[in-house]
């Protein structure tokens, strides 16, 4: 009489998923224990999190409009200094604003730009370092020489130049941030990408008929993702940093809209009698991407083979 096995009475799909989501589990735990061993990149990773929850809950979290404000509340200290107001927890700008609603509902522009302005270059780095890696010949020459004009200019210059040319928005700002923003990523990918192509196991797929694209999608693509993961991370900080500077200079997000930027330009008359107008958001500014270079860090020495085999 014939007998069948546990696995063979379990549907195939469930099985697969089942062994998966068990491999899943285990390197999230396994990650989770060594970047325990990383409490300053920990501490940093929970200020992230804040800053996204309070991104996310902006409305719920403040009592005041964004872009609306009194005259008659027109430069009131933060509540920790004499005069000020609880209601106001950090102070108003010359409009009479609210800074702590503003400086709130600013990381959401912060955030969004940076996530997006990153995400969109990594796809495109990625996508033309692994062509090129993979490929070589004059692909690979055509793509490294554009790439390497793009580095001859400083990314803030180049940035100012682009919005200049599109103008300012938001639309145009992620355009300008990610048109020299791929660079990096397009140079770690091809790097990388050339190195596992030297790999024994590159060489079996090509052996078991595997076509060129398959073997960088299922093959080499998922041992390189952790140094992009890392990269990725560390840049979505400085983009931060380069949509504020546009802002400050007038070339990025525009008035009335919340950007931390534009709040730091808005203080700058003020900076005698009213030294909180500038200095809240940039305080903003300077934790949030503080933290993320701290996470980054953390990520870094976690998932970075090459740290391990050192």
């Amino acid at each position: 009489m014939a007998t069948t096995t546990a696995t063979e009475s379990i549907p195939s799909w469930r099985y697969t998923w089942g062994v998966r989501w068990r491999l899943w589990r285990q390197n999230s735990l396994e990650f989770w224990r060594e970047l325990r061993k990383h409490p300053v990149s920990v501490a940093g990773g929970v200020v992230v999190l804040l800053y996204v929850l309070a991104a996310l809950f902006a409305e719920q979290i403040t009592w005041h409009s964004p872009e609306l404000g009194n005259l008659r509340n027109r430069l009131m200290p933060p509540a920790f200094m004499a005069g000020g107001s609880w209601e106001f927890p950090l102070g108003t700008d010359a409009q009479g604003r609210d800074i702590y609603t503003r400086i709130v509902f600013g990381a959401r522009i912060s955030l969004l730009v940076g996530v997006l302005s990153v995400g969109v270059s990594m796809v495109v780095g990625v996508a033309l370092g692994a062509l090129a890696g993979y490929r070589r010949g004059r692909i690979d020459g055509l793509i490294s020489r554009f790439a390497d004009l793009l580095l001859a200019f400083p990314f803030l210059i180049f940035a100012i130049g682009m919005m200049a040319f599109l103008g300012p928005g938001f639309v145009n700002l992620i355009l300008a941030l990610t048109f020299k923003g791929w660079v990096e990523f397009f140079r770690l990918a091809r790097g990388d990408m050339i190195a596992e192509g030297t790999r024994e196991y590159v060489e079996a797929a090509r052996v078991t008929g595997q076509k060129g694209w398959q073997i960088v999608v299922s093959e080499m693509l998922p041992n390189i993702l952790p140094t992009i993961f890392v990269l990725t991370t560390l840049r979505i900080g400085f983009m931060i940093v380069t949509e504020a500077s546009l802002s400050f200079l007038g070339l990025g997000i525009q008035p009335p809209t919340p950007a931390w930027g534009s709040m730091v330009a808005d203080g700058r008359n003020h900076l005698l009698n009213a030294w909180w107008v500038s200095t809240m958001p940039g305080v903003a500014i300077v934790a949030l991407v503080l933290a993320i270079n701290l996470f980054g860090e953390g990520l870094r020495d976690v998932l970075d083979p090459r740290l391990k085999i050192e």
